[in-house]
């Protein structure tokens, strides 16, 4: 397994931990990947909450402002760490999430839940922050790299290829079209990296995220053609996790078949825990609780009072609310059987390459 180089940046090791909001993955998760050498991501959706800096009315201030600090904090943890954000495209402060990821020296951007766009033009300033949007078709890394290129004169330092089929949390895929079959992860992410190759004579990184758990599995990605692996549920079940005790028991206890689509207001597919889905919207619709925030540029439970108010959900289920808390998870989280370290996930993953690196060997 070889290092992986994004941009200007140098991993040691081909894994990136997947963003999970709302601070499942924040500070202590994100800098103690990166002093492992991974790459640790900030999921930057609704850190206001549960924030010192929020006062019940000032959302969006306090939500980049908490990013800056968590940022801070995870650099405390790993100085020279590779530490950056996961940025959602279907949030209202999408820009100012995005520009305070930069002031607060994120070095990786991981974008995805829609295209994003207009990402170079927002990061412009700092032109060391690699962008890595998240794709689920070759056509969709396409859209991106021609708007990249005709708009801002550059195309994206590497790509995540997300399997709707496993990954957790918002999917970049019709409700309809997941879980049919015909969906062949290995083979998009041989694809997109033809693509860059061919069209644009460049061979960036691909990286593959859903249903990644083990060093098997990790191999085999690397095997068929990936460059690297995102892996996010794996690290729930952490000390480190930012996450209530309870919201990691939550993985521990599940089964396969608790595992389940849910619709987010967002207008997308997620994956979460579905056992108590009913809870979750019975907490908003019967309470007549009316939007906070407005923290999405498109809500069904703003607009219509359908489902149920996602940001505060995904808090509840993160402050150890298994009732009315939404659990977010991938289709590997019933493998969960115990509370690891961060270290011990590195030691298995890649134990006799860390042997060789340090021994010279």
């Amino acid at each position: 397994m070889m290092p992986l180089t994004i941009g200007k940046h140098q991993i040691p090791f081909p894994i990136i931990q997947g963003g999970m909001g709302v601070r499942v993955s924040a500070a202590n998760l994100a800098g103690n990947v990166a002093l492992c050498g991974g790459v640790g991501l900030i999921a930057t959706a609704g850190l206001a909450l549960n924030s010192p800096r929020y006062t019940g009315k000032n959302f969006f201030k306090a939500d980049a402002e908490a990013l800056k600090d968590e940022l801070r904090k995870a650099y405390e943890i790993a100085p020279e760490g590779i530490i950056g954000t996961n940025c959602m495209v279907a949030v209202s402060n999408y820009d100012d999430m995005v520009r305070a990821s930069c002031e607060g020296g994120a070095k990786i951007i991981v974008s995805g839940a829609g295209l994003p766009m207009n990402l170079p033009q927002l990061t412009a300033d700092y032109p060391d922050v690699a962008l890595v949007p998240i794709v689920s078709s070759r056509k969709a890394a396409e859209l991106i790299a021609r708007k990249w290129h005709k708009n801002y004169k550059r195309l994206p330092d590497a790509v995540v290829v997300e399997d709707p089929d496993t990954a957790g949390g918002h999917l970049g895929e019709k409700l309809e079209n997941i879980g049919t079959g015909d969906y062949d992860q290995y083979a998009t992410v041989r694809e997109v990296k033809e693509y860059f190759h061919d069209k644009w004579d460049t061979d960036i990184p691909v990286i593959a995220a859903g249903g990644i758990w083990d060093r098997a599995d990790v191999e085999y990605a690397l095997n068929q053609g990936a460059d690297g692996v995102q892996m996010a549920s794996r690290f729930v079940c952490t000390q480190e996790c930012d996450a209530d005790p309870a919201f990691k028991q939550a993985y521990l206890d599940c089964r396969k078949e608790d595992i389940g689509l849910v619709m987010s207001p967002a207008g997308l597919p997620g994956r979460a825990l579905k056992a108590n889905i009913d809870n979750v919207r019975a907490h908003d619709v019967d309470k007549g609780v009316r939007c906070p925030s407005a923290c999405l540029k498109k809500c069904a439970y703003r607009d219509t009072g359908e489902r149920f108010c996602i940001v505060h959900a995904l808090d509840r289920a993160q402050k150890g609310d298994r009732d009315s808390g939404l659990i977010f998870c991938g289709t590997n989280a019933w493998k969960a059987d115990h509370i690891e370290t961060v270290a011990e996930i590195f030691d298995e993953l890649f134990g006799e390459i860390k042997y060789q690196q340090v021994s010279g060997k």
